[in-house]
């Protein structure tokens, strides 16, 4: 995948929406606990010869909300999963930057969230040379990876 800025800006708000989806699948999986039990009728065959039909009573969750519960988390758990890889792909980016000052100023400015005005006071820099070090740097990516 190439990195840009779009991308990169989206590592806060994908925390976010990872921690609000890792609450979700904890509320389904108290869901699922309280699903009531009920019974139902199960066919098979008796063990004896000659096999006749036989119809058992058996204890089971309620069909439908069981089912509804675990689509619902198998979305959930697949949000979790692309959530990661692209968590790990941003976190594994910038770790790669081997300028420290640009690792820097992309920690800062993406992982960190903080403001371009910022990342230059700290790392001792203009704001428009921030600005540029983030736009060269990602050119460079982008043809590096061509």
């Amino acid at each position: 995948m190439t990195m840009d800025k779009k991308t990169l800006r989206q590592y806060r708000a994908l925390l976010n929406e990872q921690e609000k989806n890792d609450k979700a699948i904890d509320k389904l999986y108290d869901r699922a606990a309280a699903v009531p039990v009920v019974l139902g009728k199960v066919v098979g065959s008796s063990h004896d010869f000659p096999y006749t039909e036989v119809r058992t009573t058996v204890q089971m969750d309620e069909p439908k909300e069981a089912d509804e519960i675990n689509r619902r988390l198998r979305i959930r758990e697949k949000r979790r999963e692309q959530i990661s890889e692209l968590v790990v792909e941003i976190e594994q980016f910038i770790a790669e930057i081997p300028d420290s000052t640009d690792r820097q100023i992309f920690e800062k400015s993406f992982l960190e969230g903080k403001k371009q005005r910022v990342v230059a006071e700290e790392v001792g820099l203009e704001r428009s040379v921030v600005s540029k070090r983030i736009t060269n740097y990602l050119k460079f990516a982008h043809k590096a990876q061509k």
